[in-house]
């Protein structure tokens, strides 16, 4: 089975992907891996994927961009090249390339069409290439739910969508992980304002939907009551106009907070150390999270959560860490349960679910399947009565598909546990 892969860009903070464990899960069953992307050959993440086995082309693909018509003869040729059987593409710009390139391809059949949604996008045209694949793969159940909700406004051709949760690899997110005395004598030198604090990790930038909002609330109640707690934002101090962080700040000078906020930016070399180091890690995004990865890495560090009981965080937390659940945007229901927390800490318990091992697991039973599909398609076609059945349309698949229905149908190998990076 070949399966190549065709993504706008290659980088670190998108783990969520599975980009490096599920090209290697592709190698070690025997498959071939192609990725397609825009990172330069002599990348360090390019040599890690060509370490492990995957074939890697670049091909520059801006988002939301007619540059990105310039690539459709270089994909085409690369798909006449290496004659696909499945093609996942993970967002929807190349989703069109890909579109434009398998017209007039010289193929000997169609390759079949993954693609994932990993947000509420819009259900426009530009969204339309994504969504009309042979198969959906969307990351949590509030996203199928918009998602089936909104396919009535395209293309009735999608044939089904299915749910695969986001996965932590639980050896580079142990439970309970502890930081090095090193990290933490080097991060006090650095912020010596969270020395003998109680951390409030703020794991995300201020923004507009972030809800960096509610951190008032929460120091503006507690900080009586508990006066070394200390909120941590994962965002760099701003000097560039930007209205919401200025707007924040103003609010925080105004309350006399300032000295309660420490800005350590993005941290995406050691966000394991400040997920585990932390007291309490908030998720306060006040539109729906889709992912929420950073609660993910939490939960599995056994990090206490506080969020709202919305999307993918109810998703994750109900059945992880209930505790950690509040009403969506009720202050006082916030601040209570901070308060709780603070006070009698209950640490969430190991887990196995929403693993990286069983995101792979489930992914390529998905290619299984419809690798499947091709050679049944690829055989009927060969066959004069299975092609006039073929002909005949069937009813529409039904939308939505339980993906331990298709591990059952298509089972695939398990990883073993010695394997390097996948768990």
């Amino acid at each position: 089975m070949k399966v190549m892969r065709l993504l706008s860009s290659l980088k670190h903070d998108e783990s969520e992907r599975g980009i490096f464990y599920l090209g290697r899960a592709l190698v070690k069953h025997g498959h071939t891996s192609i990725i397609i992307a825009s990172a330069d050959t002599d990348n360090e993440l390019v040599k890690r994927l060509e370490r492990d086995g995957n074939i890697y082309h670049q091909i520059i693909i801006p988002k939301k961009s007619w540059w990105s018509l310039l690539q459709v003869l270089p994909l085409r040729r690369l798909i006449e090249k290496h004659s696909p059987d499945i093609i996942h593409v993970h967002s929807r710009t190349p989703a069109w390339i890909l579109r434009f390139a398998l017209k007039g391809a010289r193929v000997k059949s169609r390759p079949k069409i993954v693609s994932t949604m990993y947000g509420f996008y819009p259900i426009n045209n530009y969204s339309k290439a994504l969504i009309e694949s042979d198969t959906i793969i969307t990351v949590s159940n509030s996203v199928t739910d918009y998602l089936t909700a909104g396919i009535k406004h395209v293309d009735q051709s999608v044939n089904k969508v299915v749910r695969i949760y986001r996965g932590i690899d639980t050896r580079r997110y142990p439970y309970r992980h502890n930081p090095s005395v090193y990290w933490l004598r080097r991060t006090f030198a650095e912020f010596p304002e969270l020395e003998h604090k109680k951390w409030l990790l703020f794991p995300t930038v201020v923004g507009a939907e972030y809800g960096q909002e509610w951190l008032i609330d929460i120091l503006g109640n507690l900080k009586e009551q508990f006066p070394n707690i200390h909120v941590i934002i994962m965002d760099d101090e701003k000097d560039d106009g930007d209205i919401f962080y200025d707007e924040f700040r103003q609010r925080v000078f105004a309350l006399e907070l300032g000295d309660r906020i420490t800005y350590v930016g993005s941290r995406r070399n050691d966000v394991r150390e400040w997920l585990s180091a932390a007291n309490i890690v908030l998720a306060l995004a006040n539109q729906p999270e889709s992912i929420g990865i950073n609660v993910l890495q939490a939960i599995h560090l056994g990090t206490p959560v506080v969020g709202w009981d919305q999307a993918a965080f109810a998703e994750i937390l109900r059945p992880l860490y209930p505790l950690g659940l509040v009403k969506q945007h009720n202050a006082l229901a916030l601040c209570k349960s901070v308060k709780n927390q603070l006070e009698s800490v209950t640490r969430p318990a190991m887990t196995e679910q929403f693993t990286i091992r069983l995101m792979i697991e489930e992914t390529l039973a998905v290619y299984q399947q419809m690798f499947a599909e091709r050679m049944a398609e690829q055989a009927a076609a060969k066959n004069p009565i299975k092609r006039a059945k073929k002909n005949n349309p069937a009813p529409l698949l039904e939308k939505v598909v339980d993906i331990e229905d298709i591990k059952k149908q298509y089972p695939v190998q398990k990883l073993k546990n010695k394997s390097r990076d996948v768990n």
